[in-house]
């Protein structure tokens, strides 16, 4: 083989390397260089919920205002419905910045930040506006920095709505009516709820729920109107409680890298679009809570709402929750119940 053929050859086989690295690590360092040089910034936004859901829209519409208002300078593509990563395995793919950001509920959050688990507690927030006051107020900073502790930047606390309880045996008008009831919960303190109030804590998936209060398997659960309506318990559940004892909220995270990457100026962008998004799901919420409430009633459920005055008696039922809760985390614990309360 002629020197002239070999050099050919020679220089073919480096142009077809690069060409073979040009597609992994080199087309991403490309990217990056390219997006350090004022190219466009391509953020992956997954969420579980599907499409229809109140909460799905709003990412819909918070993608949507970012790749306006930015001019294309920011690119956020939206993976609903669980197609790029569960409500399980999302939050693990955003602390190792394989995922830019994704809307989960605190409850998946608590096993890396135990201080969300406060939302748990029973009788600590009042009212929407209590929750609204103490989200954008000092729980709301307190929890972001726990989570910033971590390597996640929380953009927006995003409202699902409160927890209510029903059951298929008597109507719960006093924390004295529990007794003796087997009922599911969704967690370690809804599991000691259930437990303070003289009730006997089932675990198992939301999906079982209504299969088991058919066949008597359990008695009741306690969950949101919302999720109550959409799996059709007041088929087999004939009497709900509006205690709002507890809180459901979901958070928008940002991986710490990819909110490193961002411009000053792009992370106020971003941050305006999330907290007009916030507003607006939190005033959608309510109005959901309230008229699952009233399809559940149209459907036959008997309801009763805990008057105000109540909420102390309740609270003192369920006191050796909150209790544990603040041993468990000491000062931090403290402090986050003391901000819930202060913010009614």
């Amino acid at each position: 083989m002629s020197i002239s053929r070999c050099k050919l050859l020679l220089l073919a086989s480096i142009c077809l390397l690069a060409l073979v690295l040009s597609g992994c690590g080199l087309g991403k360092m490309a990217r990056e260089h390219q997006q350090a040089n004022g190219g466009p910034i391509d953020l992956k936004l997954a969420y579980h919920l599907p499409e229809s859901h109140y909460l799905a829209q709003g990412m819909e519409r918070f993608a949507a205002r970012v790749n306006e208002r930015s001019d294309g300078a920011i690119r956020i593509k939206t993976y609903p419905a669980g197609q790029l990563f569960t409500d399980k395995s999302m939050n693990d793919a955003i602390l190792s910045g394989g995922l830019d950001m994704g809307l989960n509920s605190t409850a998946m959050w608590t096993t890396v930040v135990p201080a969300l688990n406060v939302l748990d507690v029973p009788f600590v927030l009042h009212s929407y506006d209590a929750v609204a006051r103490a989200m954008d107020g000092s729980l709301g900073r307190t929890l972001t920095n726990e989570m910033d502790k971590k390597g996640v930047h929380p953009l927006i606390w995003v409202d699902y709505g409160y927890v209510q309880f029903c059951n298929n045996v008597r109507p719960l008008k006093e924390p004295e009516d529990f007794g003796g009831l087997e009922l599911r919960g969704y967690g370690q303190i809804p599991a000691e709820t259930i437990k303070a109030l003289g009730a006997s804590p089932v675990t198992m998936s939301s999906a079982e729920v209504y299969m088991a209060m058919q066949r008597g398997t359990v008695d009741g659960q306690t969950s949101g109107t919302t999720a109550m309506y959409q799996r059709r318990i007041y088929e087999v559940g004939k009497y709900l409680t509006m205690t709002n004892h507890a809180y459901c909220e979901f958070v928008l995270a940002m991986s710490g890298a990819a909110w490193d990457r961002l411009t000053e100026k792009q992370k106020q962008l971003i941050e305006q679009a999330a907290v007009e998004t916030r507003d607006e799901i939190r005033q959608q919420a309510k109005e959901e809570d309230l008229a699952a409430m009233e399809k559940l009633k149209e459907a036959g459920m008997e309801v009763y709402t805990i008057p105000p005055e109540d909420i102390p008696k309740w609270q003192a039922a369920t006191m050796s929750v909150r209790e544990n809760f603040i041993r468990q985390l000491g000062d931090l614990g403290r402090q986050l119940v003391d901000q819930c309360l202060a913010a009614n």
